[in-house]
């Protein structure tokens, strides 16, 4: 079993016991919203895996309104219908990524700029974040310590908080993380990996993390 299919079944676990209805941590979206996007994104990264295999451009979503229009679409539907749809696209997106060839994991996706091997990442993230967006009992602190890690860096290196500088020293990591240009004035922020990365990702808090010299901890800038 993959990291994708153990974090897709933590979800739907989750989901069960949900309202699709009912209000989702992120503004303005309701579980139903989070649980039919966390569907259609499974399928646009089989098309991603389809063109990577196939060299037939095969864009994630078929236009730039498409991916808001299907979320709006299926997001009012019955709760069992949302967790089919789910475990099918996810059925869709392991038969893709099974089906891939070695060379086709190096082929570069010109809509990312990466290659095909960054996508089951990719899907990780996006099923782990929004599970917390779900609003259940699963929370950034359930977040395995590798990927909290691995997320913690890419929000660093994406460059998307390049305008509020400050040091970030994860507990039981060896080299602080450096997001925008840092002086000598430059806020340290300390404290557990799971709750740094949740609050940079906009959710969590930051309750229990420290800022050097005393004060209040910055504002990050918004991650997606």
């Amino acid at each position: 079993m993959t990291d994708v299919d153990q974090a897709t079944e933590l979800l739907l676990g989750t989901a069960e016991q949900l309202d699709p209805g009912a209000p989702a941590l992120l503004p303005g979206w309701t579980v139903g919203h989070v649980l039919t996007h966390v569907a259609r994104n499974a399928d646009s990264y089989t098309n991603l895996l389809t063109w990577a295999r196939t060299g037939v451009e095969t864009p994630q979503y078929a236009s730039p309104t498409a991916r808001d229009e299907g979320i709006e679409a299926g997001r009012r539907r019955p709760l069992a219908e949302q967790l089919d749809d789910i475990r099918e696209a996810h059925e869709r997106f392991a038969d893709a990524a099974a089906a891939m060839p070695a060379e086709a994991w190096t082929f570069v996706l010109p809509s990312t700029g990466q290659s095909a091997a960054a996508v089951p990442w990719a899907r990780l993230r996006e099923v782990a974040v929004h599970h917390v967006d779900l609003g259940g009992d699963y929370t950034p602190q359930d977040w395995s310590d590798a990927f909290a890690l691995r997320l913690l860096r890419e929000i660093v290196t994406g460059g998307a908080h390049a305008s509020t500088p400050m040091i970030l020293r994860p507990q039981g990591t060896d080299h602080a993380l450096t997001i925008g240009e840092a002086t000598g004035t430059t806020p340290v922020i300390g404290g557990p990996t799971r709750s740094i990365t949740a609050w940079l990702a906009g959710r969590g808090d930051g309750a229990d993390l420290t800022v050097a010299p005393d004060g209040e901890l910055p504002v990050p800038g918004r991650w997606k």
